[in-house]
C-alpha cells in the first residue's frame, strides 16, 4: 500500500516546470508536505506548502531541512542568464547533485530530475555534456528509484523571457506537423505535460534508474 503521507521536495519551483509541479503535489492527496527551496519566498499559501529561503552555493549549512521520500529537482538556467560556462554548470550540475546527495543522506529513496533531449556526458556540445554528466553523478548516488526527463523544446509561459525560445517555438509550430514517426520525440512540449509526467512516475513506485525521452513524457504528462 503507497504511504498516504508521503514528504515532496521540490527544487526550481519558480520554473515553467517547476512551477506546474508544484501546484500538482499540492493537489495530490498522496503528498502529506510539499518542501520548496528557493532563493526567494514564493507568493504561494497552502496548509501543506513548507517554503525554506536557502543558498544554494551553502547547502550543506541547510541539510536538516532537505528531508523528504521523494525529491523533484527542476533547476535548470541558460548559459546567456548564468553568464558564464562555469555558473551555469553551478545550477545545472553542482546544485542538484548537492540537492540529491544531502537528501539521501537524509532517507529519500526517490529522485526525479529534469535535464534535456540530447544529454550525454561524452558530447562535444557544453550544454549537452553538462546534462549528461549531471544524469550520470545522480545515478552513481544509489537511490532506490531515479527517473529523469529530458524534454524537447519546452512551451508555456516563462516569467523571463528567452528570445531563442521564443523564435524556436514560433518554428516548431509550423513544423511540428512534420514531426512523426521517430522525429516524434522532435516536437515541442508543453512545460505541464512534463511536471504531470514526473509526478505520475513517482507515484508509481519503480525501482532503479528510468530515461523518459521527449515523446515519452508526452504520452506520460497527458491529462
Amino acid at each position: 500500500m503507497k504511504n498516504p503521507n508521503r514528504i515532496a521536495l521540490l527544487a526550481g519551483a519558480t520554473g515553467l516546470i517547476g512551477s506546474h509541479c508544484l501546484q500538482l503535489l499540492l493537489d495530490d492527496e498522496l503528498y502529506s508536505r510539499v518542501v520548496v527551496l528557493a532563493r526567494k519566498e514564493l507568493p504561494v499559501k497552502h496548509p501543506k506548502l513548507v517554503q525554506h529561503q536557502v543558498n544554494f552555493d551553502k547547502l550543506d549549512e541547510y541539510a536538516s531541512l532537505l528531508k523528504a521520500d521523494d525529491v523533484f529537482c527542476c533547476l535548470g538556467t541558460t548559459i546567456k542568464k548564468a553568464g558564464s560556462q562555469a555558473e551555469f554548470r553551478k545550477v545545472d550540475f553542482h546544485y542538484p547533485v548537492e540537492i540529491a546527495r544531502i537528501a539521501q543522506a537524509n532517507g529519500a529513496k526517490q529522485f526525479l530530475l529534469v535535464t534535456a533531449m540530447g544529454a550525454d556526458k561524452s558530447s562535444l556540445i557544453f550544454y549537452n555534456r553538462v546534462k549528461g554528466e549531471v544524469e550520470d553523478a545522480v545515478k552513481k548516488l544509489g537511490y532506490k528509484t531515479i527517473h529523469i526527463f529530458r524534454p524537447s523544446l519546452l512551451l508555456g509561459e516563462r516569467k523571463e523571457s528567452r528570445a531563442g525560445e521564443n523564435i524556436g517555438k514560433i518554428l516548431f509550430g509550423i513544423i511540428t506537423p512534420l514531426f512523426m514517426g521517430p522525429l516524434k520525440k522532435y516536437k515541442a512540449i508543453e512545460g505541464k505535460v512534463v511536471a504531470a509526467a514526473m509526478v505520475k512516475c513517482a507515484k508509481e513506485d519503480k525501482q532503479g534508474a528510468h530515461v523518459h525521452e521527449s515523446d515519452a513524457i508526452q504520452k506520460e504528462g497527458e491529462i
